[in-house]
Formats: structure tokens, sequence, C-alpha cells
């Protein structure tokens, strides 16, 4: 077991996450690399400065534009939208790792009566018509629907039939988001756009015990480090305790996996066996660690696990995008700012891309940071990254809250 201080844990992870030292991903070959080394982003429809994706990847990844995302999912179709850890994106390459979350709900979707006509038909109108939305295909009627495959968990009630039956098909890999018009979803065959070998593949994964190996391992290293504890970084795995404890023992066995803790952290800390060389190059201090300025998404992958962060970071983060307005703490969407190695504060910033103007409504710095001038530049250089994320030319401040 390897033993670390509070510090070096950090600097792992940021590393791990190409948050410190000289930008490791570049474009759109450095966005792929990333989500791939993540295993998967969350999708998070709200746009208020930008979709959480998008966040995520411009945090990390030099010269990101929307369009980079765009155009791998949906031009490339290098990465896919589907369900995961919530619905997520993630490489193409893993879809044969998926086929037992697909069978299962091929067999969910039989249990409704006069779906299997339904599918019937909207694939033959597909196949004639090209990608649909839930607008323009021809379905009438409503569904009573229940579904327990849906990425947003139990629920139950009707819907249209058009909406439900895309859903199904989507959900079952016949179909896949041809691509997105604001938030609406346009769905096509899989088949036109993944080859036969990929569609074919078996599952690497011998049993349902091997894939939650597999899922477990992929959470590992999204985060950098992650403890066998209840952690909003397993969502989406449906998992008991005994299962979870299972799986860790099993990839500790098997070596995949390498146990280290942390000073002052009362539970064990996971890493990858592949990230070895990083945490000693971190340990030998020859890690590059130079400071940079990022903000980050509400649902990065460095943030899955909150309680983990208040424990490395002293630092409390809570999404308060359905806190109730007169109880929120801080802003509506607000990103964590990260300098260097430190967690040092929070922004509010609202795009009004129609005026290709950026606000920023207010920005938080936790107690003890001081507001240098080279503190102040750096905030300033990335809310300008932020704006041309989001195709604005101007940024301006409200609240008084002008770093400069």
């Amino acid at each position: 077991m390897l033993s670390v201080s509070r510090a070096q844990a950090r600097q792992f992870i940021l590393s791990k996450q190409g948050l410190l030292g000289k930008h490791r991903f570049a474009g759109r070959d450095g966005a792929y690399a990333y989500v791939r080394q993540a295993g998967c982003i969350q999708y998070d429809p709200v746009d208020v400065c930008g979709r959480n994706a998008e966040l995520t990847l411009q945090s990390r990844v030099k010269g990101f534009t929307r369009q980079t995302l765009d155009d791998l999912m949906y031009k490339d179709r290098l990465l896919v939208d589907y369900a995961d850890k919530e619905l997520s994106i993630w490489p193409r390459e893993d879809w044969p790792y998926f086929s037992g979350y697909r069978e299962r709900s091929k067999a969910h979707g039989a249990c409704f009566e006069g779906m299997a006509e339904l599918e019937k038909r909207a694939v033959s109108y597909i196949e004639q018509n090209g990608p649909v939305s839930s607008d323009t295909l021809p379905l009438e009627g409503k569904i009573v629907w229940h579904s327990s495959m849906h990425w947003s968990g139990n629920w139950s009630g009707q819907s249209p039939a058009a909406r439900s039956v895309l859903e199904q098909l989507y959900t079952d890999g016949t179909l896949l988001i041809h691509h997105k018009s604001g938030t609406r979803k346009f769905y096509d065959l899989t088949s036109r756009h993944f080859g036969k070998e990929l569609l074919s593949a078996a599952n690497p994964c011998a049993d349902e015990s091997d894939f939650l190996k597999w899922r477990v391992l992929r959470r590992i290293g999204a985060v950098g480090l992650l403890w066998n504890r209840r952690s909003d970084a397993f969502l989406g795995i449906s998992m008991t305790a005994p299962e979870r404890d299972g799986a860790f023992a099993a990839l500790e066995e098997e070596g995949r996996i390498v146990k280290v803790q942390a000073e002052g952290i009362r539970s064990a800390l996971y890493m990858r066996s592949e990230d070895l060389r990083l945490m000693e190059s971190v340990l030998a201090g020859t890690a590059d660690l130079r400071a940079r300025l990022e903000f980050l998404a509400p649902l990065d992958p460095m943030l899955w696990d909150r309680k983990l962060i208040e424990a490395l970071w002293d630092f409390r983060y809570s999404w308060e995008i359905y806190t109730p307005a007169e109880k929120r703490r801080y802003g509506y969407y607000v990103l964590p700012m990260l300098h260097g190695e430190n967690l040092i504060g929070r922004v509010e910033a609202a795009a009004d891309r129609k005026n290709k103007v950026l606000t920023v409504k207010n920005i938080w710095y936790e107690d003890g940071v001081r507001q240098t001038k080279k503190l102040n530049d750096a905030v300033s250089g990335a809310l300008k990254r932020l704006a041309k994320l989001n195709g604005c030319a101007a940024v301006v401040f409200q609240n008084e809250c002008d770093p400069n």
C-alpha cells in the first residue's frame, strides 16, 4: 500500500485529470483522448455558459470548441451519447460492453402490449425517411410507461407514443442519436453509422460480475483516486455494498488497482495500476505541477465524489441549480475555480450569445485567498476563454466583481 500526503493525493488527481502543468490534451484528438481516459463524461442539457460536457473538456483541452465535441459525436461518430453515469458521452469502442444492458432493455420493452408493432412501424419509417425526432415520427396516441431502464431512474406515467418508442429503440441500441437541435434529439438507425464488426462484437466481459468490475475500474480511472464507499461517482451502476466490496477486492487481487493511504483520510483510496508511473513522478517531485486557472464543470469527473473533494481540498461544493433561489448560498449555475493545486472559489457567469456578451454575475473567493494581480490576470484569462467558448466577444461584470 502506498502512503501519500494530502497534497500529493491532490497533485496526483489533478495531474491525472490534465488540470496541472502543460496541457496534455489538445484539439480534436485531445478531447477524444480525455473521454477515453475518463470512460464517460456526463451530458446535461442546461446551457448557461456552456453545457456540462463542453465545460469539462474546455478546462482540459487546449483549443477546444463546442464544434469539436459535436464533430466527435455526430460527424466522426467516435463518441456516443447513451446511459452510463446518468446520460453520458462515451467512446464508441465501448459499445460491446453494454450488450447486456441493451438486452435487458429489449426484454423490458417486450412487456408492453403493442410495442413490437410500434417499433416495427418506427424503424420502417426511419428506413424510408431518415432521422426523426418525436415531433416528426407519425405515431399517434400515448403509452402508459413504467421504466427501470431509463437513465433518470424509475419513473412511470403516460407519454406520447412517438417519444416512448424512440426512447425504447434508442435504449435497445437499434437507434442512436443522429444529431441534436438545441436539446431536441433526432434518431437514426445505429446500423447506418456503426459497422457490422462493432455491432456483432462479443461482450468482452464474461458475465455481470465481470461487467461490474469493469465499470468500477472505469470510475476509479475517471476520478483518479476513489474510495470503496457509497459515492455519487458510482451513479448509474446498480450494485449493493457487498457487490461493490467484491468488485474492489477482485480488482485488487488481480493487480488492477492499488491501495493508497492519504494522510488524514480514514478510508483507503484506490488508483488504477496503470497510473503508478504518474504517482511515482508526483512522489519524486518530477511531475509538471505548473499552475493554471481553470473553471470546472458542475458535473466534472473530478467532482463526482464531493465528500472526497471536501476531505482532500477542504472545499464544499453543492450544485444549486435545483435549489430554490431564496435558499441558494451562491447561484443558479456556479463553476468551481481551480488555481494550481487549490480550489480557490466559485464564479457565476451567463452567456448572451445573441449579443455576444458573457456576463459575470459574481465571483466568490474562499477564505484566505489573496487577490493578487497575478491571480486577477489568471481569472481574467479564464473568463476570456469561457467567453470564446460561448461565442462571446466581451466580458462584463455585475456586483463589482471585476477581478481587476
